[in-house]
């Protein structure tokens, strides 16, 4: 590896004031220009720009239009529907279309579908699959050690179906929009806005016609304000307005930190002599070491074509700053049991997405005056079955109940905007609160010396008692802080991609259909644009080129070969939220882009 050559104080000590100002601006030039970081009040550009917003009224505003979002939209419209009740209910979703942004496996539990639309096969939801046949393995380099699964254990399928995501949130909108959603796909949440009491009042969507340098275009227009009597947050995981909430209420205060894996999806049309519609197939072991955690899948659906979806999983904990989740997803699929299954196949869709793993340890206070949070924002996920979008819709469904009940109620709000607090017990009574505490220390289980080893045996006593033993695991730090220096840590080598079975990322990310506006100030924020050279490049040597599955993150040297900076390919993202994670300095700041920028997933 070529040793890179790092600007320090002491050089810029012996410079001239011009060479320093000169030196500092190839070293730390201007990226982040957003608004959000930039005050536009000190900035004469914007002096006569007119910056008044229009402003709607709703009952109920949802943030979000994944399965949790949609499925409590749908359901206040059922409830006021039978309670004679007419209440606007209005959906923002920053995708251009609904599901468009949905990544997930995903071997889905019709549980809470069955609930919210019993006639789903009827409407002709796009769940086809039933699961046929559970394969779990341990790998290593070159055999494949089957476990057996047992009727009732987390892996055990049985009843299960696997879908297309993306397409079943675009039919879960069709069914929104049928009970009398207002659907405003296109359109990202920017701001949570508040009453004078404190209460949440709304959101607003961003502004849009702000050229890169951060200065107004001629086509310049701010953003709407969206009022409601209660707002529900359904961002996914790792919400950027969420994260807002938590520092505002407090929300995190008795919870463990939430803890986060990345997941990377691809979707092959194989051999139809391999393909095997309703088969799941998991694994962990190699190529990751027993200190990483993580695991794959590989679900063959039954579609007009032979397709499946493979995709890996690595847990954000990790140690090793050399480390590259889409480098370790490519090495995996070199795997003899993978490999034959992929051979003679084509690759035709990538994608990647944050997953929550932190469970119910993690599960922070989920109201607060004027909202609540629902689906992954709040971090429902059942790790061991590798499932959350039953919890999702089901959490979708109770939150939908008690803002009902709340806004009906005779009882006067103690705030402007109403708190639905019955939200909280409903879930404590429910099988989401029930199922998500009897494995509550599977995940926490592998930060031991035995890493997978002792994981993997904890996670089966767990289940065999049924997950009630009287003691409860913490996570410990959260993943930024888990970073070794790169002094301490070993390069690691991975194969050359060949074209065929591994591939290289700028070539997959063409793959998802990104797109931005090109000429808007970058989404992706830095609080300090020298951080990522003083910290993350000099101690961590530039982890967020590795870990970022997108290529956004790019170290590029300086024209006078004295050093690199920091270039962010924000028009690459793909909205996995990994960065805001895993950044060791926590210096980046995801924020929205223009509405309808981002992926453009086809059922993933």
């Amino acid at each position: 590896m070529a040793t890179r050559r790092i600007v320090t104080p002491l050089i810029l000590s012996r410079l001239s004031s011009i060479q320093k100002r000169c030196l500092s601006d190839q070293v730390f030039p201007k990226i982040t220009t957003h608004y959000t970081i930039v005050d536009r009040s000190t900035d004469s550009r914007w002096k006569d720009v007119n910056m008044e917003r229009f402003v709607d009224e709703a009952d109920v505003v949802v943030v979000g239009g994944g399965p949790a979002g949609t499925a409590a939209a749908i359901k206040i419209k059922q409830l006021a529907e039978a309670a004679g009740k007419e209440l606007r209910v209005c959906l923002v979703e920053k995708s251009a279309q609904m599901g468009g942004h949905t990544l997930s496996g995903a071997v889905i539990d019709p549980i809470a579908l069955n609930e919210l639309i019993p006639d789903w096969k009827e409407k002709g939801a796009p769940i086809n699959t039933p699961v046929t046949k559970d394969v779990f393995s341990f790998l290593t380099e070159k055999s494949a050690i089957r476990v057996p699964i047992l009727k009732g254990m987390p892996m055990d399928n049985h009843g299960n179906y696997v879908v297309r995501l993306g397409h079943v949130v675009n039919w879960l909108g069709e069914q929104a929009e049928a009970a009398g959603v207002e659907l405003y796909p296109g359109y990202a949440a920017a701001e949570v806005l508040y009453h004078e009491d404190g209460s949440v009042k709304g959101i607003a969507t961003n502004d849009v016609g702000i050229a890169k340098d951060g200065s107004p275009k001629e086509i310049f227009e701010r953003g709407m304000e969206l009022h409601a009597k209660c707002t529900i947050f359904a961002e996914g995981c790792h919400g950027h307005l969420t994260k807002t909430l938590f520092k505002k209420f407090n929300l995190r205060e008795n919870c463990e930190p939430q803890t986060y894996g990345l997941g990377l999806k691809e979707v092959w049309e194989i051999d139809p002599a391999k393909h095997e519609p309703g088969k799941v197939e998991h694994t962990v072991g190699w190529p990751l070491d027993k200190s990483t955690y993580g695991g794959s899948f590989l679900y063959h659906l039954n579609e007009s074509s032979p397709i499946i979806a493979i995709g890996f999983v690595v847990g954000l904990d990790f140690t090793n700053p050399y480390l590259s989740p889409f480098r370790e997803f490519q090495k995996f699929k070199l795997h003899p049991s993978i490999r034959s299954t992929l051979e003679g196949g084509k690759r035709i869709a990538y994608g990647a997405r944050a997953l929550n793993e932190g469970g119910f340890q993690s599960i922070p206070k989920l109201t607060f005056p004027g909202g609540c949070l629902i689906g992954c924002t709040a971090g429902f996920l059942n790790l061991p079955k590798i499932k959350g979008t039953h919890y999702a819709m089901k959490s979708g469904m109770l939150a939908a109940e008690a803002v009902f009940d709340a806004i009906n109620s005779e009882t006067p709000s103690e705030t402007i905007g109403i708190d639905p607090v019955a939200y909280e017990e409903k879930i404590k009574n429910s099988w989401i609160w029930s199922d998500l505490k009897a494995v509550r220390n599977c995940r926490p289980s592998f930060h031991t010396n035995l890493g997978l080893y002792g994981g993997v045996a904890y996670s089966g006593f767990t289940i065999m008692v049924g997950g009630r033993e009287p003691w409860t695991f913490k996570h410990g730090d959260p993943d930024h802080k888990r970073l070794k220096p790169a002094k301490e840590c070993k390069p690691i080598e991975y194969p050359k991609p060949d074209g065929v079975i591994t591939f290289d990322l700028l070539s997959s990310v063409a793959l998802t259909g990104t797109n931005h506006e090109a000429d808007q100030p970058p989404h992706l924020t830095l609080r300090d644009d020298t951080v990522p050279v003083k910290q993350n490049l000099a101690v961590f040597d530039g982890p967020e080129g590795r870990f970022c599955p997108a290529g956004v993150y790019e170290y590029v040297p300086l024209e006078d070969g004295s050093g690199q900076r920091l270039q962010i390919n924000a028009q690459n993202c793909l909205h996995c939220k990994t960065c805001d994670i895993k950044d060791p300095s926590q210096n980046v700041n995801f924020v929205v882009p223009e509405g309808g920028g981002g992926p453009a997933y086809n059922g993933m």
